[in-house]
């Protein structure tokens, strides 16, 4: 059964920092493209970042860009969101997935075929 299982969420005072875990079972995303997504109360799921196969290109969504960091280890089949300069808009339900292409830019939800739980993040102002 694949699985991927987010970790880290919390709540956390504006300004301050998490960060996010995604670990994979039941099978290897080391090819695929990873992203997060996020999805605030009353929102649709956006894209925040994403990272390809090989782990050389990541891109990010205009309002997190120069203060969330996407990173994998391909070998340990695991992937992090690091998340600095928290603000109160970044509170949503935070989701790690896997996608069905190969070092490919994809932000649409729909391009993503496995899907975390997702991991709970507040930030209080």
């Amino acid at each position: 059964q694949v699985q991927l299982i987010e970790s880290g969420g919390g709540l956390v005072q504006a300004g301050g920092s998490l960060r996010l875990s995604c670990a994979a079972s039941g099978r290897t995303f080391s090819s695929n493209t990873m992203g997060w997504f996020r999805q605030a109360p009353g929102k649709e799921r956006e894209f925040v970042a994403g990272i390809s196969g090989s782990g050389t290109t990541t891109y990010y969504a205009d309002s997190v860009k120069g203060r969330f960091t996407i990173s994998r280890d391909n070998a340990k089949n695991a992937v992090w969101l690091q998340m600095n300069s928290l603000k109160p808009e970044d509170t949503a339900v935070y989701y790690c997935a896997a996608a069905r292409y190969y070092n490919a830019v994809v932000r649409q939800p729909s391009d993503y075929s496995y899907w975390g739980q997702g991991t709970q993040v507040t930030v209080s102002s």
